[in-house]
């Protein structure tokens, strides 16, 4: 479970990066990227190395 998490932080991050922050698409990915750090985060995981959206 931890191991597709990161996959899925990861490519998400992929396609974040890709479009323009003001855009729907970027806001409604951030939903999903919040969720997946909180998740991350609560599992031990350090983020700091693979979040490359840091917000």
């Amino acid at each position: 479970m931890l191991k597709i998490t990161i996959e899925e932080f990861s490519r998400l991050q992929s396609y974040m990066l890709l479009v323009d922050k003001e855009s729907d698409a970027f806001k409604t990915m951030k939903v999903r990227y919040v969720e997946l750090k909180v998740i991350l985060s609560a599992s031990g995981v350090n983020i700091t190395d693979i979040d490359r959206i840091k917000e």
